[in-house]
């Protein structure tokens, strides 16, 4: 006669040695996460807090002839009307050949353009593209 499994009791609804076994991976895990913070420095005071943390500078370039409204909404005061803008005077009258011709577009202005031309790709040199 062979003998039932035995049943965990009613408010368990885990054996004895599966408990142990959950107790003893838990544990491990948790001395795994210690030993890691630790190991990073989090005794020292070393980790960093992002409410304190200094931020980094992004460093990013929009080329003026081949960016969507997506690259140029990047620019500082650049919103979506006039990244439209930008691209509507692109598709009108061509390639922008310098930085200065943004200034055709309407709402940039010195101020806008100088704000925006640190981010700027270099564009190639007048003498040096091809006509069309």
């Amino acid at each position: 006669m062979s003998e039932p499994s035995p049943t965990p009791p009613s408010g368990s609804w885990l054996r004895a040695p599966d408990q142990c076994a959950a107790a003893v991976l838990l544990a491990v895990g948790l001395a795994v996460i210690g030993l890691d913070y630790a190991w990073r420095g989090g005794t020292r005071g070393r980790l960093i807090e992002i409410e304190r943390a200094e931020p980094l500078p992004t460093q990013y370039w929009v080329d003026l002839n081949t960016a969507g409204v997506a690259d140029l909404l990047l620019l500082p005061d650049v919103g979506e009307s006039l990244a439209r803008r930008i691209i509507e005077d692109r598709t009108a009258n061509g390639p922008f050949r310098d930085h200065n011709d943004l200034r055709r577009v309407r709402g940039i202005g010195p101020k806008t353009l100088e704000r925006i031309t640190p981010y700027l790709r270099p564009l190639p040199r007048i003498d040096a593209t091809a006509e069309r």
